[in-house]
């Protein structure tokens, strides 16, 4: 009899310490949005990072020889001129050029010559060809400076040398009006280039 009421006891202590006993928990169940949005924020913050570190860019290697954008200046050298035997230096030649003793220059017409007014007159002058080149066709007196006085020069009488001497000439009519009068002229090759020394003729006019 005691066994048969025991048995039921028993049993309702375990249904009865089983509802009292605690219940564990249960696992919250994840919010799939908010994990989505912290990933983004995550993301984000490692891009922002990522741009805040500068980037260096490595020089290229210097070089032995620097650039310059100038260009390099041509070195003249200047010219020499000959040097003979005994150290001396020789002048240099000239092509076209004329020399002349002062003593013997005037052939006619000396400087202050009297002249009427509208008188003409060849004046005639001793020159010496002292340049490298030979005084041919197309070699003649131009006008220089000073009065010209109708000035017109005469052909030369022939081929002149370097070295040779010739005598130049040129037609003038005097001017009407009183005065002293002065007309230079050089003489030039075939191109019109005069050459350096000028000769010149001086008269007076009553």
């Amino acid at each position: 009899m005691k066994a048969k009421l025991l048995f039921p006891i028993l049993w309702s202590g375990v249904f009865l310490f089983a509802a009292c006993a605690p219940v564990a928990p249960r696992a919250p169940t994840p919010d799939v949005a908010l994990i989505q949005t912290s990933a983004a924020q995550t993301v984000i913050v490692n891009l922002t990072l990522t741009a805040a570190v500068p980037t260096f860019t490595p020089l290229p290697p210097p070089t032995d020889t620097p650039s310059s954008s100038v260009p390099d200046t041509p070195t003249l050298e200047a010219t020499r001129a000959p040097t003979l035997a005994g150290g001396i230096t020789a002048t240099p030649i000239l092509c076209d050029a004329l020399s002349f003793d002062p003593a013997t220059v005037d052939v006619n017409i000396p400087d202050n010559t009297e002249m009427q007014p509208g008188q003409t007159f060849v004046k005639t002058w001793r020159v010496k060809n002292n340049g490298s080149c030979t005084w041919g066709a197309g070699y003649r007196l131009v006008f220089s400076y000073g009065d010209r006085m109708s000035g017109q020069p005469l052909p030369l009488s022939g081929v002149v040398g370097p070295g040779q001497e010739v005598e130049v000439s040129v037609q003038f009519k005097a001017p009407t009006k009183a005065g002293a009068y002065l007309s230079a002229w050089q003489m030039a090759n075939a191109l019109g280039r005069p050459f350096p020394k000028p000769i010149y003729v001086k008269i007076v006019v009553r």
